[in-house]
Formats: C-alpha cells, structure tokens, sequence
C-alpha cells in the first residue's frame, strides 16, 4: 500500500478527520488511516459569487475549516456551486440540472502544519484540488423522483451518491472514481508523500513528476539513521471536500527494509532468489499466538506498578525495581525486557525507563491513564475468556463458571457485588470514557440542546467534558446509589460542577429526568434486545419532538474490513453479559422502531463511535 511508509510516521500521533461524511471515513479507513473525528464549527458562508471559479470556492471553505479545528483543537453544473440539498425539491432542481449533462465534481483540500511556540498556533498551509467529470444519463422525471424519495439525496453534495443508488444515473466518469465519493485519495497520497518524503538532490532522478515514488525511491529518501525527535508537537490538519478535515502529527523515523516490506506486501521481499518458492512467513499469525502473552506482560507490569516506578525521568536497574515491587530478580529482569520489545519502556545501560506511551496511558495518575482498565481486565476480563470454548457452545455467558452461581441482576452480582470490585469496575470505566468523551462530546453540534440527560453516566467523565464544551448545557448524571456514593474520588480538582447534577435511580425501574438530549454511552451493548426495548421505550415517552438521543458505542463494520476492537468486544460481551455490539443498520432498526429519526453516524476512530437521532 503506498500510505504504508507515511501511516508508520503518524504511530502515536494524533489524527483528526473533521467530517461527519461517512464515505470521507470509509475511504480513509480502506486506506489503512486511523483517525479520530472532530466535525468543524465553520459555517458554510462564504459568498460564492466572490468566486471566479467552483474549485476556488473549495479551497477557501476546506481551509477556513482546517484552521477552525486547528485553532479550537489548541484550546458544479454551469458554472454554479451544487451542496447537499435543503429537501426534496431542492434535491429534484439539483438533479434536473444535471439530467443529461457533463458537470465538474471539486474537492478542495487544505493542509495545515500546526506547530505551538510560546503557547501560540502557527500554521503553513498547502492546497491542491482535484476535478472529475461526470455524466448522467438522460433520466425520466420519475426516475429521478423515485432516487429522490430513496433519501439518498439528502445528505450527498450535488444531490447524488455515486457509491450507492446514484451510480444508476450516471453514463460516464472521467477522473478520479474516489472524489466523487467524497475525497480524492490519490492526490491526497501524492502531497503525503511530497510531505514526507521531499526527493534529496541525490535520489531526484528516480522520481517521475507529480507520482507516487517507486519502493526504490523510499529506500533512498527514508530517515533510517536520524533518530530525529521533535520537543514542539505538530500537528498536520487537512481540510477534505470543503467540510472535513484531517489532522496527524510529526513524523518519525523509519527503517528501509521495513519500508520495502510493507510497501511490497510481501515480508520476504529482501530475501535471496533462491526463496522464491517458499511459503511466506505467517507473521499475522505469529503476532496473534503471542498476542495473549504480550496483553498478560502489559497487564501484570501495571498491576505490579512498575510504570509508576519508572514514571517520568526516572531510570533504575532490574534489581532496583525488583526491590521496589518485592519481586525476583530474575524475573523481573524478564518482565522488563518483554516491556521493552513491546516498546512500552526503553533499555540502555543505564536501565530501563518509560516510553513516552507508558508515561501517558500506563502510568496510573496520568490524565489518560488506562491503568484502572487495565487492571479490570487482567482481574476481571481475563478469567472470562479462559471460558470463551464454553460460550462459543453454549451461546450465553459464562457468570456462572466465574461467580459458582447463576447471576440474576448484572451489574449487582457481578461487577458491583462487593466495594473492591464496585471501584475497579468504576475506575475502568473512568478512565475510557476520560479517553473517548471529547471524541464523542464533539462528533455532533450540541449547541442546541439547553438540557442533557447522562443516563449511566457512571463517574461523571463524559458530562464535564460535555459543560467544557458547551457553556449553555446543563447535565444530569442518572446512575444508582450505590455508584453516586463514591463518586468523589473522581472528580476533577479545581473544574466547576455547578452545571452538573448527580441523580440517583435505575433507569430500567424509575422515572428518568427529563431533559432534551439523553445521552447512553455503553449502555445498550450490556443488554438483550427486550431490556433495550424497555429502555428505550422510557427515553421516547420522556421526549418531546426534536430531543435527541445520543449513542456511544463501538459500532460493528458490517462488511468486517476494519474495527477489529469491535468484534473482539463483541466476544467479550459473549462471555460476560447477555448484550452484544451492533452494527449501525442494527442500531437504526432498534432506534426507529421508537420513534426516533434522522440516526446519524460518526466513527471516531477513537474507541467509541457516536449516533445522534431525534424524536419525531
């Protein structure tokens, strides 16, 4: 893949996709991107009668956008521009224009480097555009109305959607297939490269102009020996289609040889002749025969606190931290090197020291801290899946091999049946929705919304970030009794709560608060289908037409190309609760059928995805 020796230089950096546009999504994850997605604020108008073209229109709305989440994340047919219709007459008067014409589709893309000096943005930015032809076909009147009561139209730029139904109207494309759908992606890999990889005097001759550079190419541009490090973060924000954007950090160093395997595809492709005809080596497979054993080494290096020992400068000898956590020598020795191979600490002779991953996830008082995850799930979540055989057979949850007893009510027999296991519980979920809530919190405009209803709301994490954001919301953190006694511990020091509320009630016995946006945040994957039923069915008698429901869930791929994590956690909710993750046409279904329309979908990238619906 030719992303490949780019994608490995944004490892541990963050990208941002700021587009709710699930084909931009789409096309990004084929291209193998991870990405988190944070939709600008930037309001669409611009005059477009300033324009002398459409593609200059592009750019300029791409790039006020790109700078919008930059600067927020530090704290045509005849000449005539064509966006996504306002209803189904509009969408007819777009499309009848198009009837039996040739028009342009433009995307103008702007990418910004974001870097801080002194606490203060700078950006530079660089802008292309794409341009494809398209032609329909000459359509009857009630061809196209019936593509219009599809609903397709609605949402697609220019009235159609070429990827899906649209494709039906169409006789011709001249140009990038992909641009049309929504992002250009082979001039998108082009300026990567060109950013990444700018041809040295030396290697110029083997660059054809304006191409993808060959493997060869790679192998004399990559920074193999630098070791560069940057201290000032930075940051590359790119605006897709005029309404999204994409954000990544500095890059880092990478090796040749890795360079020509990943982009070959083929692990051996260094090899000799004479290994030609032997089978390559299964290296996915190897990675998962020992992924158990590299998750059990993160696991009891965090339960053993041996991040928090080397938190920060701190470097010390296999003997000094065996003393520290009462170990063996030896085996602590073993631990530390195992860390080491999975890039969680760094060895020399001095001794072993956090990475910088392991000083911002692992260690259990930083601000992102997954340590109390962590320790859920090497106490709780592991002894489950020594029973996932028996799950697979059986088709229900395995309760009854952990607790020696048929559990009746989830959360008070198991994850909250005593004090110990009640905090842990409660610290994992902390710490992954302190990881997900600006992700979620961000993946819609909650503006509107005066009232919010945090139904399981656990901590509280999600509902801080959500008053963070929205000055005008007041929310309301609906969770039992039991978890509201001892909440305390975690509340941010020194952050005004005064706009939130914390109620105590179970949901699925008691009448909820009313309010104008309810929010579940992996709730629904916890239960069957008729709890789900039930819930729901409160939620939608407690709204008025236009509140809104918001999701955070992780949402299954029903085409089973990426979001591996989701179906791993699908197994997990096998062996553990009698839910289960869904897919988004799953999640519609369920949604629709209590009244709520208008579900739309936003894949962070991040851990959770988000679906916003309103109340008909």
């Amino acid at each position: 893949m030719v992303l490949c020796p780019v994608i490995r230089k944004l490892v541990g950096k963050r990208v941002v996709l700021a587009s709710a546009s699930p084909r931009r999504q789409e096309i990004l994850n084929s291209a193998g991107l991870r990405f988190e997605v944070v939709p600008s604020r930037f309001k669409e108008t611009l005059d477009k009668a300033s324009f002398s073209t459409p593609y200059e229109y592009a750019l300029e709305t791409a790039k006020q956008k790109a700078l919008e989440v930059a600067n927020r994340m530090n704290k045509s047919v005849d000449s005539q521009i064509l966006e996504k219709p306002v209803d189904k007459q509009h969408a007819y008067s777009m499309l009848s224009r198009l009837n039996g014409k040739e028009h342009s589709v433009f995307t103008g893309v702007a990418i910004i480097l974001c870097s801080t000096k002194d606490k203060q943005l700078e950006t530079e930015v660089f802008e292309f555009y794409e341009e494809t032809k398209v032609k329909f076909s000459d359509l009857s009147e009630e061809l196209l109305w019936e593509y219009i009561h599809s609903g397709e139209p609605m949402d697609k730029a220019g009235g159609y959607g070429i990827q899906s139904l649209g494709g039906m109207l169409v006789e011709y494309v001249h140009g990038d297939f992909l641009n049309v759908v929504g992002f250009p992606l082979n001039h998108f890999c082009k300026k990567l490269v060109e950013l990444y990889y700018p041809p040295s005097k030396d290697a110029i001759h083997h660059v054809k102009h304006d191409s993808i550079p060959s493997v060869e190419t790679f192998e004399v541009l990559s920074d193999e020996e630098s070791g560069s490090s940057n201290s000032t973060q930075q940051n590359v924000t790119s605006m897709l289609k005029g309404d999204s954007a994409f954000s990544c950090g500095d890059p880092g160093s990478l090796r040749k040889k890795e360079i020509a395997q990943h982009v070959s595809g083929d692990p051996v492709a260094n090899c000799s002749e004479n290994m030609e005809n032997q089978a390559p080596f299964p290296t996915i497979l190897v990675e998962l025969l020992d992924g158990f054993k590299a998750s059990k080494a993160m696991f009891v290096a965090c339960k053993l606190k041996v991040f928090d020992l080397l938190k920060g400068k701190a470097i010390l000898k296999a003997k000094d931290v065996a003393a520290h956590i009462n170990a063996s020598v030896c085996g602590t020795e073993r631990l530390l090197d195992a860390c080491t191979a999975l890039e969680l600490l760094n060895k020399t002779n001095q001794g072993y020291s956090n990475t910088e991953l392991a000083d911002k996830f692992l260690v259990s008082d930083s601000e992102y801290s997954l340590h109390g995850y962590i320790i859920h799930a090497n106490d709780y979540v592991w002894p489950f899946f020594t029973h996932l055989e028996s799950a697979v057979k059986e088709g229900t949850n395995q309760n009854h091999q952990i607790f020696e007893k048929e559990v009746q009510n989830l959360f008070q027999d198991s994850f909250y049946h005593s004090k110990e296991t009640k905090l842990r519980f409660m610290n994992a979920m902390h710490c992954i929705t302190k990881l997900t809530a600006r992700d979620v919190a961000t993946a819609f405009d909650l503006s509107g919304f005066r009232s919010a209803c945090d139904l399981g709301g656990c901590t509280g994490a999600l509902a801080h970030v959500l008053v963070q954001e929205y000055p005008n919301l007041h929310v309301t953190v609906f969770e039992l009794p039991d978890v509201i006694e001892d909440i305390s511990s975690f509340q941010p020091p020194g952050q005004d709560s005064s706009r939130i509320t914390f109620t105590p009630g179970d949901f699925f016995k008691e009448n909820i608060p009313e309010a104008d946006l309810y929010i579940l945040s992996r709730i629904l994957h916890d239960w069957s289908d008729d709890k789900i039923d039930i819930l729901l069915s409160k939620i939608s008698d407690s709204c008025k037409p236009g509140s809104g429901l918001l999701l955070a869930e992780m949402v299954l791929d029903e085409k089973r190309r990426h979001g591996r994590s989701a179906w791993l956690q699908s197994l997990n909710m096998l062996v553990q609760t009698e839910g289960k993750e869904r897919s988004y046409f799953e999640y519609r279904c369920l949604l629709e059928r209590h009244g709520f329309r208008n579900v739309e979908i936003v894949l962070t990238g991040n851990w959770l995805d988000a679906i916003l619906c309103t109340k008909c």
